[in-house]
């Protein structure tokens, strides 16, 4: 079973991503912020890391830099609602390894679909 974890300051959409990945089969470990997060990532290695691009202290640009430091081997995908384009990001941060950008709202099928093509279960 593929552990995922989920980085997001808005406990509405932790709560329901969280619901409906393990409705799914995932094991997953939520998070409500950049600092908690990186320390959880020190002791429960996930699988896939998807991590909110905007949120407060620490935002998931950040944390993605941290948690490298951390383990370098996490799948990485960003939430965000806003467009990002991944040949965009990436001329802006070369070297960084995302597998995707997920869009909110995102509906259940959709993200079932693309982490499953990321992180077989």
């Amino acid at each position: 079973m593929a552990t995922i974890a989920l980085v997001d300051d808005d406990r509405d959409v932790l709560a329901l991503l969280a619901t409906m990945l393990e409705s799914e089969g995932y094991d997953v470990v939520t998070y409500l912020d950049g600092s908690t997060a990186l320390d959880g990532f020190k002791r429960v290695r996930p699988d896939l890391a998807i991590l909110d691009i905007r949120m407060p202290k620490m935002n998931g640009f950040e944390l993605y830099r941290e948690m490298r430091k951390v383990d370098g081997s996490a799948a990485v995908c960003f939430l965000t609602a806003f467009d990002v384009h991944k040949e965009e990001f990436e001329k802006m941060f070369p070297g960084v390894q995302v597998k995707a950008f997920l869009r909110k709202p995102i509906t259940i099928e959709s993200l079932v679909t693309r982490l499953n093509e990321l992180v077989p279960q």
